[in-house]
């Protein structure tokens, strides 16, 4: 099922360009699926199982992305991966030009953008997270909140885990989280399907955020 999907939305993939400033980001011509969330948790290794290949860098040190990637995707649409945030080892300087990149990104006006925000479903959703969230909404961007490396989560915790994550992104039941683990597969179809919805053109994903937790949020994580 998860060939079927990579076949049927990627089967033509290429790396198209790193981007360290606006002026260097393509045109807004096709969709644009972004990848967002802190440093490892798993950014690069999801956009791979997503297409099946080894495009995406991955690392065991976190940060390791610096430039907005984009990868295009059957020549219709893009995946972005996003530098990862709140790398407490980056020097204070690197943080803030990585923020301002993000920043200058997400703020550009786009027809058809959605951000998929990763959360490690180890440690739940932090300040961070939550802060990112808020940010993502204040700019009304269509969302999805994905848990990730969910096999290193007991099942008897899963549940609770997933309570907290919805509840700290303020997008309703805990069921609206998919829980994705790049190395069993699993929640790696439902994902693709929530990516084919989005592009097909109905409502994106998940969230209805309370509204008072959107309002008056401009700052970047």
């Amino acid at each position: 099922q998860i060939e079927a999907a990579r076949k049927l939305f990627a089967g033509n993939v290429a790396f198209v360009k790193g981007a360290v400033a606006l002026t260097g980001m393509p045109e807004g011509d096709r969709p644009e699926i972004a990848f967002a969330g802190r440093s490892n948790v798993g950014k690069s290794s999801l956009l791979n199982k997503l297409l099946g290949r080894k495009l995406a860098r991955t690392s065991s040190t976190p940060g390791r992305t610096q430039t907005i990637n984009y990868f295009r995707v059957n020549g219709s649409f893009y995946f972005v991966d996003l530098p990862g945030f709140g790398y407490a080892r980056a020097s204070k300087e690197a943080r803030s030009q990585w923020a301002e990149v993000i920043n200058d990104y997400l703020r550009t006006p786009h027809p058809r953008r959605m951000v998929v925000q990763l959360v490690d479903a180890r440690v739940g959703a932090t300040a961070l997270d939550e802060q990112a969230g808020e940010y993502f909404a204040s700019l009304g961007l269509n969302t999805l909140a994905v848990a990730t490396k969910v096999d290193d989560v007991k099942r008897g915790e899963r549940v609770r885990r997933m309570k907290q994550i919805a509840g700290a992104l303020q997008i309703g039941e805990p069921t609206a989280v998919l829980a994705v683990s790049t190395q069993t597969g699993e929640g790696v179809r439902e994902l693709w399907k929530s990516i084919a919805e989005f592009l097909a053109g109905k409502t994106a994903p998940q969230q209805t955020r309370k509204k008072e937790h959107a309002e008056g949020q401009h700052g970047t994580p």
